[in-house]
């Protein structure tokens, strides 16, 4: 055998006495796949999901939504179980979604144009696509 390394082939392995034994868990990291392009999946990701844009209700929809909302108003000590389809406004990009929620009304703030639901939800009135309510005396305007 013409081995340069020959004379120390067949010593035994000597562990060091100043270094302790590296965890397995460590090793295992010095071979972990290199990503050169860390949050670029993510923002292709990003960039390909889809957001809709808010639908313009014409007047007689945003006339009708008003009545609904005054009905609500008028019945709001009886907590009015609602469902409500709205337009979420995305964080990070232009347009958004149409949510469904259904809930309770909790207040109507005529201030600040919002409808509060008693899960803490707030809605703007001008995000409000539809309302219908679950309850009795919704027949009168419903």
């Amino acid at each position: 055998m013409n081995n340069k390394y020959s004379d120390i082939l067949h010593l035994p392995y000597q562990k060091s006495k100043k270094h302790p034994p590296m965890l397995n868990s460590h090793r295992a990291a010095q071979f972990a796949p290199f990503a050169a392009l860390t949050g670029h999946d993510m923002a292709v990701r990003e960039v390909a999901r889809l957001t809709a844009d808010k639908v313009e209700l014409d007047e007689s929809s945003i006339n009708r939504l008003n009545e609904k909302i005054q009905l609500l108003k008028e019945h709001l000590l009886n907590r009015p179980r609602v469902t409500i389809t709205y337009f979420q406004h995305d964080e990070k990009k232009s347009g958004g979604a149409y949510v469904t929620t259904n809930g309770y009304v909790k207040k109507i703030d005529d201030y600040q144009n919002i409808l509060v639901m008693r899960e803490g939800t707030l809605i703007s009135f001008s995000d409000i696509f539809d309302i219908e309510c679950h309850e009795l005396f919704c027949d009168e305007g419903f």
